[in-house]
């Protein structure tokens, strides 16, 4: 059996991690390959070099791909921040080094309708770092995608990850003051037969929210659907239903008067929906501590842990 790396001081070949990481990150020695532009015998070779290297297996092939042992889950979480801090070195030693670049990925309405309007806050408090921001629902790979902080919209399930989430965020029913003098609401019942519209992606929908409080779903059809909560929040300020929305993307809606809360003291419902997730390396990352800093002192108090 060949000597472990650190008896004979080699290291394994870059390619050899790579093949490694996207083996492990897909299951599969084909995709791997179309993702790394090789053939999977190449793959192949690279993974059975390194376990060679290694003296331990890495992977237990079975007939539908390869699953990590758990030498190599360990091993995966030890060099994937390494591979992400490599290929962030790389792009700073190319690029301005008097410029530090935070690469954020956020949920598309958190996007647009928390991040965005303090950019400039952020700017004047940070003139030293750029930033850049991506949105979507997709949970980014970081160190293929070069994503510093992930700002999720969901349940928290991210074990090997770091995770802060967003406190004091609440699901309330949401209307434009016009369309509340008209239908006033007092109860979850008086709602069972008003326009509703509804948030496709949300954590909580009408359907659950109902049942939380012990009503069936309406069997009238919901007036309008969108897959985007700022569409949602943006019809409800035009007086075309009721929206069921979170209280911190609604934030400027209700700072500005267009949208109100219906009876909050008994339609709200507390929920943990949005999250900071990133890799624990990146917690040592000067740029993503002033980031959380900053979001912290922007929301007025600490995340939840």
């Amino acid at each position: 059996m060949p000597m472990p790396p650190s008896a004979t001081g080699a290291l394994p070949p870059l390619r050899s991690i790579q093949c490694f990481e996207q083996t492990a990150r897909f299951g599969n020695v084909a995709r791997a390959a179309e993702v790394l532009d090789l053939t999977p015998s190449a793959v192949s070779h690279q993974l059975a070099k390194l376990e060679a290297l290694l003296g331990r297996q890495l992977f237990i092939r079975e007939a539908r791909g390869v699953r990590l042992t758990p030498v190599g889950e360990q091993y995966l979480k030890e060099v994937s921040g390494l591979l992400h801090s490599l290929a962030i070195a790389t792009e700073r030693a190319a690029s301005d080094a008097g410029l530090d670049c935070l690469r954020l990925h956020s949920s598309p309405s958190f996007g647009l309708l928390w991040i965005m309007p303090r950019l400039e806050s952020f700017r004047l408090s940070h003139p030293g770092i750029q930033i850049n921001l991506s949105c979507s629902y997709e949970s980014l790979h970081f160190s293929r995608d070069k994503i510093d902080v992930d700002i999720r919209h969901g349940t928290p399930n991210w074990p090997s990850y770091e995770v802060r989430t967003v406190r004091d965020e609440a699901f309330t029913v949401l209307a434009s003051p016009a369309l509340l003098a008209k239908r006033p609401v007092v109860a979850a019942q008086s709602l069972l037969d008003c326009d509703l519209i509804l948030s496709e992606a949300t954590l909580l929908k009408w359907p659950q929210w109902f049942a939380q409080h012990g009503l069936a779903r309406p069997e009238k059809p919901y007036a309008l659907s969108f897959d985007r909560s700022y569409m949602t929040l943006e019809a409800a300020s035009h007086g075309l239903g009721f929206a069921l929305e979170s209280s911190i993307l609604a934030h400027k809606y209700l700072a500005s008067g267009v949208l109100v809360e219906v009876a909050p003291q008994a339609l709200r419902v507390p929920v943990a929906a949005h999250h900071l997730v990133f890799p624990k390396a990146h917690s040592s990352f000067p740029r993503v501590r002033r980031f959380l800093e900053w979001m912290e002192a922007e929301m007025g108090h600490p995340f939840a842990f």
